[in-house]
């Protein structure tokens, strides 16, 4: 899935799913048209800059009313408000002259409940406040409707804010001063950090399915040699340091999804500190694989006729001095990534870690026919859909955004993300894309490729330049859908798998080619090793 990512606390609060937020403001819109002309603001994106004691701190996302006075775009156009919590908290009705002064200028703060919205803004106004802010009583925010009278006398601007407001602020306002500046920034339409993020994405597919030839054609060449010399033993006896792979099979196209949802749910209801600690080491160990075999590979086809020294090591035996110095730079590049992983400059190195790892493992697991990637992709396909549009349904938030941002890690994103900071945003965060929307179509994508190269098809008539359109099309569509559903998370397999998986049944039924495809059986693949099947 894909979705902008918030890089400070609270901006990255979960709103509902994208229809239902359509949905619900123009709803809400008409209804409060219909009731009052003093009803009728257009919902903003309302950021809260909080300064204590003086300082500039963090800042929280809010979405302000549909009454009252409009936030600006430009925060050097307000003051900064003390915040005063509200006496009754409730904000239902005022207390006494005391409280009363002590909301004067103020940026009052209320819980949700008890009354009606329009009544909390005309009492926090009468007692002099300039703003009022709404602690709603769950994370999500929500827009303000008109549920009251409303009076064109209400000018002070209304903002609702997450439910976690309340607890942070009354344990700073304890004993510091918290001041609060509320505007709202114009987000941009699209964000250069997302041709970054496409151009990545693409890339690595590209590079993946251009690597089996590059990586994968001088072993094909060692064996042939050494079938011309020797028994066939004698090869099998040294295929074992071949790098072997993994023809995926329907049942295990099945049981890999079946087991992502578990592993997914098992994310949801017990990701911690330490289990994203877990996670962070695993990425680790496949990164560093990952880059090893990045960097040997062209290393050893440059070199293979130049003379190399060797050590023998405990447990693993005998290596070359290369390999293993480049082995020991890949951990140090990882162990480093990871200790710094909270540091802004950090999604560099996830980057690099990363895209190796799932070059190697489009090298490592290869789908034999067009019939096991139906299988795959199609549940892949419903995968992310349900878990992202369906699954609030059941447990009150999607659980793929959830898991994705960091549920109960402090806001710290699980690493098995491309994501890249927004430069332009004035919200900053980042635009990050999972592993699965590259690797699920680079499945297919790696298949095609190898497919033209064995029928030799040339590039007009072969599937491969076709499912890299297509695939670069439905990353379009991904931000596209990402950026008219106001931010909210996006499956981006909801296009990418028509935009591939599509596209090749439909080239392929064009062409007369499907039955072919259909039960295709790799030539390359008994040649340069033994490959094993899940």
């Amino acid at each position: 899935m894909s979705f902008p990512l918030g890089n400070r606390r609270r901006v990255s609060a979960t709103l509902p799913f994208s229809f239902l937020v359509a949905l619900s403001f123009a709803v809400a819109a008409i209804a409060g048209g219909s009731k009052s002309p003093y009803c009728n603001n257009p919902v903003q994106l309302a950021m809260v800059k909080i300064w204590v004691d003086g300082d500039e701190g963090e800042y929280l996302a809010g979405l302000t009313a549909s009454f009252g006075a409009t936030l600006p775009e430009e925060k050097n156009k307000v003051p900064k408000l003390p915040a005063v919590f509200s006496n009754p908290l409730n904000g239902c009705s005022s207390s006494s002259s005391k409280v009363l002064s002590q909301l004067s200028g103020s940026a009052a703060l209320s819980v949700r409940g008890d009354c009606d919205f329009v009544t909390k803004a005309k009492v926090a106004q009468s007692g002099g406040a300039q703003a009022l802010l709404v602690i709603n009583d769950k994370e999500e925010i929500e827009q303000i409707d008109c549920s009251g009278d409303v009076s064109p006398n209400i000018s002070i601007p209304v903002v609702m804010v997450p439910k976690s407001v309340r607890d942070d602020l009354t344990k700073t306002m304890a004993n510091k001063r918290v001041e609060l500046l509320l505007y709202a920034p114009t987000r941009p339409i699209v964000d250069i950090s997302v041709v970054f993020l496409w151009a990545m994405s693409v890339g690595t597919v590209f590079t993946a399915s251009l690597w089996q030839e590059f990586g994968i054609s001088e072993q094909t060449e060692k064996r042939l040699n050494e079938s011309s010399s020797k028994e066939s033993s004698d090869a099998g006896t040294d295929s074992d340091n071949d790098q072997e792979t993994i023809d995926i099979s329907v049942k295990g196209a099945i049981l890999f999804v079946i087991l992502a949802s578990v592993f997914l749910l098992l994310l949801f209801f017990f990701m911690s500190s330490w289990f994203l600690l877990v996670l962070t080491v695993l990425f680790c160990i496949g990164g560093v694989q990952g880059m090893h075999n990045i960097i040997m590979t062209p290393v050893t086809r440059k070199c293979r006729n130049c003379p190399q020294k060797t050590v023998r090591l405990p447990v693993i035996g005998e290596v070359s001095v290369l390999s293993l110095g480049v082995f020991l730079f890949c951990v140090i590049f990882a162990v480093a990534w990871a200790v710094h992983r909270r540091a802004s400059y950090s999604w560099v190195g996830q980057n690099i870690l990363g895209i190796c790892m799932m070059i190697n493992v489009l090298q490592l697991a290869r789908l034999p026919n067009i019939k096991v990637a139906t299988v795959l992709l199609c549940l892949a396909f419903f995968y992310d859909i349900f878990w992202v549009f369906i699954s609030p349904l059941i447990f009150q938030q999607s659980v793929m955004i959830a898991v994705a941002k960091g549920k109960n890690t402090g806001g710290e994103a699980i690493p098995m993300l491309l994501r890249v900071p927004r430069l332009i945003d004035p919200w900053g965060g980042y635009n990050m894309i999972g592993f699965g929307d590259i690797l699920f179509p680079g499945l297919l994508i790696t298949f095609t490729y190898r497919f033209d190269r064995e029928s030799k098809k040339s590039m007009g008539k072969g599937y491969f330049v076709w499912l890299m359109v297509g695939y670069g099309f439905g990353l379009f569509l991904t931000y596209l859908g990402l950026y008219l559903m106001n931010g909210n998370g996006q499956p981006a397999l909801l296009y990418l798998v028509p935009c591939t998986l599509g596209v090749t049944v439909v080239l392929a039924a064009i062409r007369g080619d499907l039955k072919a495809l259909w039960g295709y059986s790799s030539k390359s693949s008994a040649m340069i090793n033994p490959t094993a099947e899940v």
